[in-house]
């Protein structure tokens, strides 16, 4: 049913690392084919159930974010998979990013989501799946906005840097989506273009043996792993 979905998917739509014809081994990091039609369909599963929090919008994310980063200073995280988990730390000079990761994961966004796209020797990338209550927690937490591109230190991608994905195209500011992440592996020679272009929010502290299992699984033309790996993530201290 999965490849039914994405083989439909893959032929309307462009934005799968800026080019749905190209296979995998590309090097742009980019929000996923499937993400297109589900914000296409997000507002239409919007539940009504207990929003402690309202909708993030661009009007909003701003200054919601940075309220909420204030009264939520967590920086460590832990993502759970079936091959083991991986602990992250995220970096305080990336408020935005840095509070918008934590948002998700105390909202429960990412549990039982996928790390959806796998490119051995590059990046493993997760935060999206092909379930329905993926697009209902999108609804819920708002699905048009964008985060503004974070320089932070100047950092460069280095083994086990985390960035946010982004649209590749008609994207000049490099604002990243809210919902996807992606954990480099290498090497150096691959972030030219990808240094200045996406904001490194965060580093692997624990479990790149996870990462690095994770990025060579197998999976088909466009990276999908053929066996879903699902992810959830907690704080932890």
């Amino acid at each position: 049913m999965k490849k039914l979905l994405l083989l439909f998917i893959i032929y309307f739509s462009i934005l799968s690392c800026e080019d749905t014809k190209k296979p995998s081994t590309k090097k742009e990091i980019e929000t996923s084919t499937l993400d297109k039609k589900l914000d296409q369909n997000i507002e239409k599963k919007s539940s009504s159930e207990n929003k402690i929090h309202p909708k993030i919008t661009q009007e909003n994310v701003v200054s919601f974010l940075t309220e909420y980063g204030i009264k939520n200073p967590e920086t460590k995280v832990r993502i759970t998979t079936v091959f083991g988990n991986i602990e992250l730390k995220l970096f305080t000079d990336t408020p935005l990013h840095r509070a918008n990761f934590i948002y998700m994961v105390k909202q429960k966004y990412y549990d039982n989501t996928f790390f959806h796209r796998v490119v051995p020797n590059f990046i493993i990338q997760g935060g999206s799946s092909d379930l329905k209550d993926t697009s209902r927690k999108r609804a819920e937490i708002g699905s048009n906005y964008r985060l503004p591109y974070e320089k932070g230190n100047g950092r460069i991608h280095k083994f086990g840097t985390i960035s946010g994905a982004k649209h590749y195209r008609k994207n000049p500011d490099n604002l990243s989506v809210p919902f996807e992440f992606f954990i480099f592996l290498g090497p150096n020679s691959s972030t030219t273009h990808l240094n200045g272009n996406y904001t490194i929010f965060g580093k692997v502290t624990k479990g790149m043996y996870v990462v690095e299992k994770t990025a060579n699984l197998p999976a088909d033309g466009d990276g999908w792993p053929i066996e879903n790996v699902y992810i959830s993530a907690e704080i932890i201290k």
